[in-house]
């Protein structure tokens, strides 16, 4: 509003500096404002993001419990939908914090520092996560019967709000949630003064290690889920007990366990645990994991990657090479007419679906560009020892997508590896397993995708079918609709001439 006496005691210079001066001190004191307000506003929300969590238990399945009072917790970073953190001020070793994951489809997982500090607790839980994972700390008591976890806290231990009233969640210890075939477990949270307490179980078994508990079902026996949801995982998880935690395999397969063992050994010096059937037992812990770190097909979350834990996928093949004897640890230097030193390719066969009908005319072209050819089909009843070493005597790796790509983890380094892509609009399921993962084992990828004409689909449906003309549509439907065709139904013919590029990439790679 117009003032006639502030206008005339100043000239229009002065009015103007007055101007800017008053606006620069309006936002001065509002800035102070603001930021003492939400300086109590922070630690207010700290505990009413807390009350929230609390209540938001009953409504959301996907849980998490945590007691950890390492100084703070490793995340992914990058947080696009920000992270939730919680300063706990209990320190007592049986009090813990119930929290929830908000989104249960995103594929990034809760990280835990395990490096154990005497400062207050410091609790960084990230957003994302696929897996189910809890980490437990406290008075715990695994009672098989009931396939329940036990954690007993003290009446005084006020880290759980007293106005929640759900004490219980189921859980599945597998990193793909939802599977109707893996065994529901039940983690139960009981104070002392409680009048559940005097059902709680007493412990005939007191371990002074730490365990982690984990589900063998799930898509265990296909050769992919049994590296990247379970042994994988198993090596993110527990490598920082360097050996001095025990497994207790739910839904236990003992051929599973035989048929790794070599793996198993370098993760854990104590056995594998049946525990589904210790039932005459109550084992007891002071710390445990139910699930396994799993942050996305076989690769690692960077937050794991960096000091101290120092995971990664490098250090994954070096105790595979333990593991199977693996002797190779570089691919060849091919050199343009050296006929001394083959590369050596490996062609992943396969019989049933998605098998390469022209096979022999690619390997007949393999040898004819200088590599030396081998042909194996990886089954369920293949010994994974000797599959291991062919593999490792091989420079490139080739083979239609599917799980035989997997052996690509015993590969030496700056190997490559072509993936066969079938048609259909499966190219990004198909990179999210074998592309991805690449780089972080040191190897070099190329990919091949399959045309319509090189397809047997074009044999099995008329020009104009929807499989055909508009495989987006199948997409639409969902993975198992798309997967049924695409994947079960179609076998390829490689047209050689398009192919022949592939592989003299493959040897220039080698040559670098």
């Amino acid at each position: 509003m117009y003032d006639p006496i502030f206008a005339k005691s100043f000239n229009q210079y002065q009015r103007r500096r007055f101007g800017c001066c008053a606006l620069l001190l309006c936002f001065i004191t509002a800035f102070s404002i603001s930021s003492t307000f939400n300086s109590h506003r922070q630690s207010a929300s700290v505990i009413g993001d807390a009350i929230s969590l609390q209540l938001a238990i009953n409504a959301v399945h996907d849980m998490r419990v945590i007691d950890d009072t390492s100084e703070k917790h490793e995340k992914r970073g990058g947080n696009a939908a920000g992270d939730l953190e919680l300063q706990i001020n209990a320190t007592d070793e049986n009090s813990m914090v119930v929290v929830n994951n908000t989104s249960p489809i995103s594929q990034r997982l809760l990280a835990i520092n395990e490096t154990r500090k005497t400062a207050a607790p410091f609790h960084r839980i990230s957003e994302y996560s696929l897996a189910n994972y809890y980490a437990v700390e406290g008075d715990i008591r695994i009672e098989a019967n009931s396939s329940t976890i036990f954690v007993v806290i003290k009446p005084l231990d006020m880290s759980i709000s007293s106005s929640n009233s759900t004490s219980s969640w189921s859980i599945q210890p597998y990193p793909r949630k939802g599977l109707s075939h893996v065994k529901n477990w039940t983690l139960s949270i009981v104070r002392q003064d409680d009048d559940n307490y005097s059902n709680v179980p007493k412990c005939t078994q007191n371990h002074r290690r730490p365990a982690i508990l984990f589900s063998v079902a799930g898509f265990s026996g296909n050769y992919f889920h049994d590296f990247a949801d379970l042994l994988f995982p198993l090596y993110t998880t527990s490598s920082h007990y360097e050996k001095e935690v025990h497994f207790l395999a739910s839904d236990y397969k003992s051929w599973w366990i035989s048929k790794y063992r070599r793996i198993l050994d370098l993760l854990t010096s104590h056995d594998v645990v049946d525990i589904d059937n210790e039932k005459v037992h109550v084992h007891c812990y002071n710390n445990m994991v139910a699930g396994l770190n799993f942050h996305k097909e076989l690769m690692i979350d960077p937050a794991l990657s960096e000091p101290p834990s120092g995971l990664s996928m490098h250090h994954f093949k070096q105790l595979l090479r333990r593991a199977y004897s693996l002797e190779r640890k570089r691919a060849v230097r091919s050199k343009k007419g050296d006929g001394t030193k083959k590369p050596r390719l490996m062609i992943i066969s396969r019989n049933r679906t998605r098998a390469i009908t022209n096979e022999d005319h690619v390997s007949r072209l393999a040898r004819k560009l200088g590599y030396e050819v081998v042909s194996a089909e990886a089954r369920v009843s293949t010994n994974v020892t000797s599959f291991a070493q062919t593999v490792n005597s091989c420079d490139v790796l080739m083979g239609v997508h599917g799980a035989g790509l997997t052996n690509m983890v015993f590969l030496p380094d700056y190997a490559v590896l072509i993936q066969v892509i079938p048609f259909g609009e499966i190219d990004e399921f198909a990179r999210l397993d074998f592309r991805d993962p690449a780089a972080g084992m040191n190897i070099r990828y190329l990919e091949y995708k399959v045309s319509v004409k090189e397809s047997s689909l074009s044999q099995q449906y008329p020009t104009d079918h929807p499989v055909l003309k508009d495989p987006k549509s199948y997409r639409r439907r969902g993975w198992d609709a798309l997967s049924s065709i695409y994947l079960d139904q179609q076998n390829v013919t490689i047209d050689l001439d398009r192919f022949r590029g592939t592989l003299v990439k493959a040897l220039k790679l080698l040559r670098h």
